[in-house]
């Protein structure tokens, strides 16, 4: 099952343990879109939601371009026991030694685009573990000051615990 978290309205699922443990007891797997992470990075860990698979997008959290169609990328991790299935590579081998079923080969498999993960790795070494976690928490006042501002004028979809808004107007 693929879950995106938040979801794309931004909401955030106070039960994403619960229903993770629920697909895994009928033998399920979660994959999760890391696609809005935003309101994550450096608070939360998506390791610890439940989920087998996870990627995120490093043009909607770590300001690379995304336009025409691309170039949409990030990394993927997986729970141990996935780590066999993961592709190899021409050159290097990132399971060697491994008891690896991994499907094939994927040239690009160890480092994605590397005209693009440049841009991504210099926003992080600038902004550091503590910028990174003051602009998650920027972006979460930011939300939550618009919606204070607008509520008078729109309805506002979905209040958080606290009162918080992921601002999805009606």
């Amino acid at each position: 099952m693929m879950i995106t978290y938040p979801s794309t309205n931004g909401i955030f699922e106070e039960s994403i343990r619960e229903m993770c443990e629920l697909v895994h007891s009928y033998g399920g797997q979660i994959y999760l879109d890391g696609a809005n992470m935003n309101a994550q990075v450096g608070l939360c860990r998506p390791g610890d939601y439940g989920s087998d698979v996870s990627h995120i997008n490093l043009h909607k959290t770590f300001c690379i371009p995304h336009g025409g169609g691309g170039p949409g990328m990030g990394p993927i991790g997986v729970k141990a026991h996935l780590a066999p299935f993961l592709p190899s590579h021409p050159i290097i081998n990132p399971l060697e030694g491994s008891t690896s079923r991994s499907f094939g080969v994927v040239s690009a498999a160890p480092w994605g685009s590397s005209a693009i993960l440049p841009i991504s790795w210099a926003y992080i070494k600038m902004m550091g573990p503590r910028g990174l976690k003051k602009a998650t928490e920027v972006a979460i006042l930011n939300a939550n000051y618009m919606c204070n501002k607008l509520k008078d004028h729109y309805s506002i979809l979905f209040y958080g615990k606290g009162g918080k808004s992921r601002l999805v107007l009606l």
